[in-house]
């Protein structure tokens, strides 16, 4: 399964930006769909999970912030990122493990956006 994730940019803080990650394919009802990020000299960081059951779990730093979020017909899921602060700062990656229709294990990695907040 690849996913292709889009929409960072640069953006002042306490703006908004909407993250998209498309999946090649159909697998959200059998798969758990995250987000993670990595600042600069940073460790990666989980941010929020979509899990397979529709429920969410989101990083204490981003609860109330951030909202995760799947289309189902369009094989997206996205992630809507408000006031954002300067320390949102970083490569923005989605990930996804689970199985396809056809049964098969998966565990894929996006490419990785940029978000930056910055005044």
């Amino acid at each position: 399964v690849q996913l292709q994730a889009s929409g960072g940019g640069l953006v002042q803080p306490g703006g908004s930006l909407r993250l998209s990650c498309v999946a090649s394919e159909s697998v959200f009802r059998t798969s758990d769909m995250d987000w993670h990020r990595q600042a600069p000299g940073l460790e990666r960081e989980l941010v929020a999970t979509a899990f397979r059951s529709g429920s969410t779990r989101y990083a204490e730093s981003v609860k109330g912030r951030f909202t995760i979020s799947r289309d189902m017909e369009k094989n997206t899921v996205y992630l809507q990122m408000n006031d954002l602060k300067p320390w949102d700062t970083g490569v923005y990656y989605c990930h996804g493990n689970g199985r396809t229709r056809r049964g098969e294990p998966f565990d894929s990695w996006g490419q990785g956006t940029q978000v930056t907040v910055s005044s």
